[in-house]
């Protein structure tokens, strides 16, 4: 049997609670439009790893998938959205980022 660190152990336990804690959520907010039954099937595609975080949803896929979308933007919105530019990133085969060492938090080390 292999030997498995307990961080590596803490961690699946906290992935584990956050995938339900985000399928629990999506599935109430899903029932605001939807059937039970249809909000809680939705809520497990979408939380079970069918797409990486950061995979943009479009509009034709959220529609397949039985949501209620519409492409309309009011021109206010529109003009709002010119006020916050947000910088172009090229996505180059994938949306997961290889880090090969760990993150650390700057802010907390003092080192920022």
């Amino acid at each position: 049997m292999a030997k498995i660190d307990d961080r590596t152990l803490v961690l699946a336990d906290v992935g584990r609670k956050a995938i339900a804690q985000v399928k629990q959520a999506a599935s109430e907010l899903l029932t605001r439009r939807l059937a039970a039954e249809q909000a809680d099937a939705l809520a497990e595609k979408l939380t079970v790893g069918t797409w990486t975080h950061d995979y943009p949803i479009w509009a034709s896929t959220a529609k397949s998938l039985g949501l209620s979308v519409s492409t309309e933007m009011p021109n206010d919105v529109l003009q709002l959205l010119t006020l916050y530019p947000q910088p172009v990133r090229m996505q180059g085969g994938g949306g997961v980022e290889y880090l090969p060492v760990e993150r650390r938090n700057t802010r907390e080390e003092g080192l920022v």
